[in-house]
């Protein structure tokens, strides 16, 4: 019997809403752009989320970074880290000479030209590629396997600074698209160098090409390049898995001999991890959910008003309906659940449509931007969740305000 009468009202709340259209869609849209804004928020941050990981996980578990810097500091330098002396090619060499418990170190180092640096070969060109100085254990550093064509990088080539390079997949695209690079040469700024290899395809990390790059040996680049020497970078893995803590010690002990730091001095560099570089990240997008929480809360409660004053209007026009129902034996909590009823059905049917427009939003910027989108399950649940909960919060008062109604004076208004 209950279930009949349910189905009952169900029916009622649906009938109204087909018969005021326009209220119904002007009710669901600020609930709609709510949602829309919390799913294509959320796809985009998950899509980054994902894209982290995965460069995260391709450098492997153990990687170690030594820069003169923190990673990101989101304040003013002090005094002390301004005076800290750089680090050196000559300290990645005594790293791995001297600690026994690394594997490999590399080390990064870009040139700073002011403008971008041309790329050139016969009539093809490049100019927004990124150059690089590496040494020969960049690869087993970072995990870069062997090479589209070609080879890497040798030790010869960095102890005697030569003039050979490794291209991008998308550079060696730019320059040779109809030929092989291996062997030419091509001009990188004021010199030529000629090309060793071609790396495999990485993709893209936060909207910026992997594989639109040139390395060149570290050395040629300190000798024939300006560059700033606060932007080496000495990549280390550990010989052995799990004694990334120990690896740390020993590379920390060594550079302060080196860097001659007194005894309970603090470092005068930054050594960190990959969890490091993780908590960073989240940090960042925790900052970014809290906007997206911010921005989309705004939207559903001018949504939520708005769901109460059409509900308030429809209670206000429909009260003498309500009286001949009471007076035909509906009861109060059968009003009651009509009104939320409609309510919810407003706000769900509007998440429906958030998440649809949220997600095609999402899918647009994947497509038309450098920016990864991800739609994920639970993303759903939340828009359906969210919209539905508001549905329920702010029809509670007008569904209330109807079932109150006494029958005998509803049944006297006109």
């Amino acid at each position: 019997m209950r279930l009949g009468i349910f189905r009952e009202i169900v029916a009622m709340a649906f009938d109204s809403i087909r018969t005021h259209k326009l209220r119904s869609f002007l009710t669901l849209l600020g609930i709609m752009i709510g949602v829309m804004t919390v799913i294509g928020m959320v796809s985009i941050i998950q899509g980054l989320n994902a894209s982290f990981l995965q460069e995260l996980q391709s450098a492997g578990s153990d990687l170690i970074i030594v820069h003169k810097y923190d990673p990101v500091a989101m304040r003013e330098r002090t005094a002390e880290e301004r005076a800290r002396p750089d680090l050196t090619y000559d300290d990645a060499r005594a790293i791995e000479e001297e600690c026994d418990l690394v594997k490999a170190v590399s080390v990064a180092l870009a040139p700073s030209f002011l403008d971008p640096i041309e790329i050139k070969y016969q009539n093809q060109k490049s100019e927004g590629s990124v150059v690089l100085g590496i040494n020969d254990r960049f690869p087993a550093v970072y995990n870069i396997y062997a090479p589209k064509e070609g080879r890497f990088l040798t030790a010869s080539e960095i102890a005697r600074s030569a003039r050979t390079c490794v291209l991008g997949s998308e550079l060696a695209d730019i320059l040779f698209p109809h030929q092989s690079p291996l062997g030419k040469t091509i001009r990188i700024g004021p010199g030529n160098f000629t090309v060793a290899g071609v790396l495999a395809k990485r993709g893209q990390m936060f909207g910026q090409s992997r594989d639109n790059i040139v390395a060149i040996p570290i050395t040629t680049l300190m000798k024939h390049f300006p560059y700033d020497p606060e932007s080496i970078e000495i990549g280390i893995v550990p010989r052995k898995p799990g004694t990334i803590q120990e690896t740390i010690e020993q590379i920390r002990a060594t550079l302060r001999l080196r860097r001659k730091v007194p005894f309970g001095r603090p470092d005068n560099f930054s050594l960190f991890t990959q969890d490091t570089m993780l908590d960073l990240y989240n940090q960042i997008t925790g900052a970014a959910y809290l906007v997206m929480i911010i921005i989309s809360s705004i939207g559903l409660l001018v949504g939520g008003i708005g769901v109460m004053n059409i509900m308030l209007v429809a209670a206000k026009e429909r009260t003498r309906e309500i009286g001949i129902r009471k007076a035909l034996g509906a009861q109060s909590s059968d009003i009651l659940r009509q009104f939320l009823v409609e309510s919810m059905f407003l706000t769900g049917t509007g998440g429906i449509l958030g998440m649809l427009v949220g997600f095609a939003v999402a899918l647009i910027v994947r497509a038309a931007t450098p920016l990864p989108a991800a739609v994920t399950g639970w993303s759903i649940f939340l828009g359906l969740f969210v919209s539905i909960s508001v549905g329920l919060f702010f029809g509670i008062f007008p569904a209330q305000k109807a079932a109150r109604v006494d029958p005998i004076v509803s049944l006297r208004y006109e």
